[in-house]
C-alpha cells in the first residue's frame, strides 16, 4: 500500500469516531450526584452550553479556552461540569471568593481574586438577569461570604 493510501484509510477510520464523540452530551451525572442536586432542589439547568474558561488573569500565563459544559444551580449550590468530570462546584462550605457578573446575556462566575482568578462565562438560555440573581443567592450562603461579613 502506499503512504497516501495509508493515510486515506487512517482517515476513514478516524473521522467516524471523530464525529461520534463529538454528538454526545456533557449533561450526564452519576446517580449519587443527581439525587443530591434534586435533594438540594435544582432551580436552574442548562446542557450543552459553551463556556468560556478564563485562568491566570493579569498574568502572563494568562488565557482563555472555551469548553462544552453543563450547569446546575440548586438552592445550595452552582456545579459546572462535563458529566461525571466537575469543573466547577461551589457549595455553602466554599471559602473562597466568588462573584457574579452579568453583561446582557452572558454570566460570569469568578473565583478566587488577583492573579488567581478564574472566571466561567457563558450565554444563559433564557432570563440571564434571573440566573445571575439565583447565582448570587448561592454566594451569599457560602462560608467564605458569611466569614467576611
Amino acid at each position: 500500500m502506499t503512504r497516501r493510501r495509508t493515510r486515506a484509510a487512517w482517515l476513514l477510520l478516524l473521522v467516524p469516531l471523530a464525529l461520534s464523540s463529538c454528538g454526545g452530551t456533557t449533561a450526564r451525572l452519576s446517580p449519587e450526584q443527581q439525587a443530591r442536586l434534586e435533594a438540594e432542589g435544582i432551580v436552574r439547568r442548562a446542557d450543552d452550553v459553551w463556556f468560556r474558561y478564563t485562568h491566570g488573569m493579569g498574568t502572563p500565563r494568562s488565557g482563555w479556552e472555551e469548553h462544552l459544559a453543563s450547569i446546575v444551580v440548586t438552592r445550595q449550590g452552582i456545579l459546572i461540569h462535563r458529566n461525571d468530570r466537575i469543573l466547577v462546584e461551589v457549595t455553602r462550605r466554599s471559602t473562597g471568593s466568588y462573584a457574579i457578573r452579568r453583561e446582557g446575556d452572558r454570566v460570569s462566575l469568578r473565583a478566587g481574586s488577583d492573579r488567581s482568578a478564574r472566571s466561567w462565562a457563558f450565554h444563559a438560555p433564557t432570563d440571564a438577569e434571573g440566573w445571575a440573581a439565583d447565582m448570587r443567592v448561592v454566594l451569599g450562603q457560602t462560608a467564605g461570604a458569611k466569614r467576611r461579613r
